[in-house]
C-alpha cells in the first residue's frame, strides 16, 4: 500500500484523489481527500473524501450503499494526485449511472445496462419485460439465452451485418439479466477473461 507521509498537499490540505473500477478500467468519479480522509481509506478498505462543501469526512456509498471498496491506491509522479483503483458496489454517480463521467465506453456501459437491470428488478408490482424475466422461471431465462445464441449464430451465417448487430445486442441483454438473477456481474466475467489472458510475447 502507499506510503500517506510521501503525499504533498495543497495549501488547503487537499488533494485530487480519481477513482477507477479497478476490474474494466472506467473512470468512476473525481474527490478531495486531506491526511484523514486518506488513513481513513486505507484503514477501513473503502474510499472515503473529505467534503468542502460540509467541511467532514465521507465515505462513498454510506447512505446509498453504492460503496468502493479499495484494491488499489497509488501516488502520481509528483505525489499530490492519487489513482484508487476500487471495486464499486452499484452504481457510482447519484444520477444511477456507472461513472460520474458519463458511459465509459464499452464497460461503462455495460455497467449502466446491469444497474438499469438492477433497478427494473427492485421495483415493486413492475411490469416490464426486464422484471417479468427476473422474477419468471429460470427455465425462461435460460430459453432466451439459448434462443438469441442460436439467431445469432444464424445471421453469422448469413453473413448479414445488420442482423449479427441486432442478435447479438439481444444475446447480451438477455444474458445481462440471466446473470443479473444469479448474482453475477460482467465485471465477474471480465475477471475471467483476464485471468484467461495470455499476453503476446
Amino acid at each position: 500500500m502507499m506510503d500517506p507521509s510521501t503525499l504533498r498537499y495543497d495549501a488547503a490540505g487537499l488533494l485530487p484523489a480519481i477513482v477507477q473500477d479497478a476490474t474494466t478500467g472506467v473512470i468512476l468519479m473525481l474527490g478531495m481527500m486531506n491526511a484523514e480522509a486518506v488513513q481513513r481509506t486505507q484503514q477501513d478498505g473503502f474510499v472515503t473524501f473529505w467534503s468542502r462543501s460540509r467541511q467532514c469526512l465521507w465515505t462513498k456509498g454510506e447512505t446509498s450503499g453504492n460503496t468502493l471498496r479499495v484494491a488499489g491506491m497509488h501516488a502520481d509522479c509528483d505525489a499530490d494526485a492519487l489513482l484508487i483503483q476500487a471495486i464499486p458496489a452499484g452504481p457510482t454517480c447519484h444520477t444511477g449511472s456507472t461513472s460520474c463521467f458519463g458511459p465509459g465506453g464499452l464497460a461503462g456501459f455495460l455497467g449502466t445496462l446491469e444497474a438499469t437491470i438492477e433497478r427494473r428488478g427492485r421495483q415493486a408490482g413492475a411490469s416490464s419485460y426486464t422484471a417479468q424475466l427476473l422474477h419468471g422461471p429460470l427455465q425462461r431465462r435460460a430459453q432466451k439465452v439459448g434462443e438469441e445464441g442460436v439467431e445469432l449464430a444464424l445471421a453469422l451465417a448469413m453473413q448479414d451485418d445488420a442482423a449479427v448487430i441486432s442478435e447479438a445486442a439481444d444475446l447480451v441483454y438477455h444474458m445481462a439479466v440471466g446473470l443479473r438473477a444469479r448474482g453475477i456481474s460482467f465485471a465477474d466475467v471480465f475477471k475471467e477473461l483476464a485471468r484467461r489472458h495470455r499476453p503476446e510475447p
